[in-house]
Order: structure tokens, then C-alpha cells, then sequence
């Protein structure tokens, strides 16, 4: 039994696998082999490219596996880069994840299953007359408003079921994860084994209009798959509530990542067997169309619809339930050590965060107002990826620092897979910065608010500890 204001350990590799998974599919899974496509204008160098983002993605998932075995405990990174850098820089990740990195994930995916709600049941509108008011000319929040209360209601609903406990938050994840393993599993089947299925057409490697594949063709499609593998790290933000946490956080890691490259792999072939790729160009065009929604179509006609737009709210509802419960994990750690608002610190009577989870859910429901799908996943992939970067040089640091520690999981192929992830995290963060400034700056200065709040933080901690002295 844990002890009061102590979290419990209770989750195993089984749960944790289911939390990784659980924690990387979202709608990239269903959405990201369109814009892919409409860059690389070739079926097989599409496969390609979500071979080789599910390889860094892995590479990337061992580096931290690595940390992970090291240094396991509640909140991740924000424990980790305290024993690598120092604490300022581990309080300035903490400040992202809030601020950016998990919050406008959750926002993101919770829009993502508002519209695919709309599509389903066609939401009446409101507040229609207020949807041309503009903040700075940027954000737009009354523009699909009624798209944008349901991602919020979902936030608060689940924002509540996890507040009943780690293990009810990990056993919603695990029901829907089921449905939508089983709902893709369907579409694998059923969509290689129909009529309308040409499967030498989804190797193709020509390209359709004849040109030749470039190094930033390859980039730019890697960066939309980079969406649909973005989450693993997530479960490091639960370490303090697993059993064994130094070797099944690594375990859990690697077989999840492994799983989900599989699945992509497989759904994606699926895709591109159903449909030439000039269509799938097209759906990328036209902005209310989904790829998996059109190849299901053609093989299921109108029903196959209704069952890919179930299914995509399902999946986005699980991905949304998964990172709201690993997420505020972080906050929490953070209070404990008084560099997060004090009342965050404290446990309810099922010893979970639930105060963590109210001022997550709050900030992530002001970000559904704030902007896009696309505006919010673009900050995400640009913070993101300065953080992976760090963790992956960790690797290198702690080897020097602790070289006698015992080590759970050690990564395979050091320092070639760890300078890799390295240097392809940069060329990312350096890309989004060319390829989209205005998302960029707006990650950015959310991100390096954190500088005053630090030493905000800090500040109060020794005046809170001169009192406790006299």
C-alpha cells in the first residue's frame, strides 16, 4: 500500500506496453499517407518513409530506454535531466510539456475526435456570429466552435475518469486500445483481401510523374509520419507507479514501438493497395477529406464510412485518455520539489493528482480555443524534438558521469544510434524553424516563460524555507 501522498505502484509491463501503445496511436494512423503521398508522388517510397520514421522513432525510444532503465521514477525526463544537465533545465522541460508539448497534444487529439464526431452525428453550430473574431490575427476561437466544446467536454470527462486512479485511467486505455487494434485489424484484413486490393501497386517505387525522389522530399514525409509515432516517451511520466520500473519501462518501450511499426506498416500497405496514389494526392488536397476513411469506402461503400469515422473517434478518444493520465505525472514531481504552484503537489483520496490534472485540463482546453489541428501538432513536433535530442546526448553524458552504474537495458548500437537521433533531431528543429516561423516563435516563447517562472520558484522556495527557519 503506498504511503500517504505517495503514489503506488501497481502497474506492470503489461499495462506498460499498453501505455506506450496507447500513448502513440492518434490520427496519424489514419490522416498521414495523404500529405505523404502528395510530397513523394510514389506508393513505395511512401513505405519507405514510415520504415524510416518508425526507425528513428526506434532508435530514439532506445536512447531513452537506456536513461529510463538508469534513472526510473515519477516524471520522466524532468528526473532525468536533473541528474544530466542541471535543475534549471530540467524545470524548463517540465514548463514545456505544460505549456506546449503535452497539453496542446491532448487539445490536438481531442479536436481531432470532435471532428470526427461531427462527421458522424453533424453537430448543430454555435456561436457562429462570433467566428470571425480574431486574437492578434493568429487565433481564431469561436471559428467551429461547436466542433471546439466537444474536445473540451472530452477533456473534462476524462480529466474526471482519471482522477479516479492510475489503474482506472490504465484500464479505459486498455478497453479502447482492444476496439482499435480490433477496428484496424479489420481493415487490414478485409481491405488486402477484397477485390478492389492491387498489391504490387503499393510497392511501386516509380513515381507518377516520372520525377526523381529528393533528400527533402524523403524529410518533409518523414515529418508527417513523425506525428504518427510521436508519444512513446510518455510512460516515463508514470515511472514512480510501476512495478520493477527499471526494467519494464525499457521492455515496455521497445515492444510497444516495435508493435505500432508493424501496424503502420501493414494499414499503410492496405491504404495504398486500395487506392492509386493520384487519389491519394487528391484526398491531401481537399482539407475535410481522410485517406483511411476513402480506402475504406472502397471497399465497404457507405457503411465502411460509418465504421472508419467510429473508429477514428475511438482512437483518438483512447490516444486523449493515455496522454491526459501520463501527463500530469510530471506536474506533480515538479510540485513536490516546489517548482510547480503548491496545490499541485497534493493527492485525492484515490492517491492520484487530481489537482495536477485540473490545471492540465484547463490550459489544454484554452489551447482547443486557441488555433488548429495543424497550428497545435506543428509546436508539438518542433518542442518535441529539442527534448528528444537531449535525452538521446543524456546517453552520452551518463556513461562518462556514471560509468559503473548498473544499466537494465543498455542501447544497441552505441554511439552510432545515439549520434543519429542526435543529428536528426537538430535538422528537425532547425527545418521547422525555416519551414513554419510563425509556429516556431509561438512554441518558442511559451516554452521560455519558464525562465521567469523559475526563478519565480525558486525565489519562493527560500523565502518559504527563511519562515520554516525562523
Amino acid at each position: 500500500m503506498a504511503a500517504p501522498n505517495q503514489l503506488s505502484r501497481s502497474l506492470g509491463l503489461r499495462l506498460v506496453i499498453v501505455m506506450v501503445i496507447g500513448n502513440i496511436i492518434g490520427s496519424g494512423v489514419y490522416k498521414k499517407v495523404a500529405p505523404m503521398a502528395d510530397v513523394l508522388h510514389s506508393s513505395g517510397w511512401v513505405l519507405i518513409c514510415w520504415i524510416l520514421g518508425g526507425i528513428i522513432s526506434l532508435f530514439g525510444a532506445l536512447c531513452n530506454a537506456e536513461v529510463a532503465g538508469l534513472l526510473a521514477n515519477t516524471g520522466g525526463e524532468y528526473v532525468y535531466y536533473q541528474k544530466i544537465y542541471n535543475k534549471f533545465f530540467a524545470f524548463i522541460f517540465g514548463w514545456s510539456l505544460f505549456s506546449v508539448i503535452q497539453t496542446a497534444a491532448i487539445s490536438a487529439l481531442a479536436y481531432v475526435f470532435a471532428q470526427s464526431v461531427d462527421s458522424i452525428v453533424h453537430l448543430p453550430p454555435l456561436l457562429e456570429q462570433w467566428s470571425d473574431i480574431s486574437i492578434l490575427g493568429i487565433f481564431e476561437p469561436f471559428r467551429d466552435f461547436n466542433v471546439k466544446a466537444v474536445a473540451i467536454l472530452l477533456i473534462v470527462i476524462l480529466t474526471w475518469i482519471n482522477s479516479r486512479g492510475v489503474k482506472a485511467g490504465a484500464g479505459v486505455s486498455t478497453a479502447i486500445l482492444l476496439m482499435v487494434f480490433a477496428g484496424i485489424s479489420l481493415i487490414i484484413i478485409f481491405g488486402l483481401t477484397s477485390s478492389h486490393a492491387n498489391l504490387p501497386q503499393a510497392f511501386q517505387m516509380k513515381t507518377v510523374d516520372g520525377s526523381s525522389v529528393s533528400f527533402s522530399a524523403v524529410f518533409t514525409a518523414m515529418l508527417a509520419a513523425f506525428w504518427g509515432y510521436q508519444g512513446w516517451a510518455s510512460v516515463g511520466y508514470v515511472g514512480g507507479e510501476i512495478k520493477e520500473a527499471n526494467k519494464n519501462i525499457p521492455k515496455g518501450i521497445a515492444i510497444g514501438v516495435f508493435i505500432i511499426i508493424a501496424l503502420y506498416l501493414l494499414v499503410n500497405i492496405t491504404y495504398l493497395a486500395l487506392m492509386p496514389v493520384q487519389d491519394i494526392e487528391f484526398i491531401n488536397q481537399s482539407v475535410n477529406k481522410i485517406a483511411a476513411v476513402e480506402a475504406v469506402r472502397v471497399f465497404w461503400g457507405t457503411n465502411g464510412v460509418l465504421f472508419i469515422s467510429v473508429l477514428i473517434a475511438l482512437t483518438t478518444l483512447g490516444c486523449t485518455n493515455a496522454t491526459i493520465l501520463t501527463s500530469c505525472r510530471i506536474y506533480y514531481a515538479m510540485a513536490k520539489e516546489g517548482m510547480f504552484f503548491s496545490k499541485v503537489a497534493r493527492l485525492n483520496k484515490k492517491q492520484a493528482p487530481s489537482n495536477s490534472m485540473i490545471f492540465q485540463g484547463v490550459w489544454a482546453s484554452l489551447l482547443v480555443l486557441s488555433g488548429t489541428f495543424d497550428q497545435l501538432t506543428d509546436m508539438i513536433i518542433f518542442a518535441v524534438f529539442i527534448y528528444y535530442g537531449a535525452t538521446t546526448l543524456g546517453v552520452f553524458i551518463l556513461r562518462k558521469k556514471m560509468p559503473d552504474a548498473h544499466r537494465p537495458y543498455k542501447v544497441w548500437g552505441y554511439p552510432v544510434v545515439p549520434a543519429i537521433v542526435i543529428l536528426f533531431s537538430a535538422a528537425l528543429v532547425i527545418n521547422t524553424v525555416y519551414s513554419r516561423p510563425r509556429e516556431a516563435a509561438i512554441g518558442m516563447a511559451l516554452m521560455l516563460t519558464g525562465v521567469f517562472l523559475y526563478y519565480y520558484f525558486i525565489m519562493k522556495k527560500k523565502k518559504d524555507h527563511s519562515s520554516v527557519s525562523v
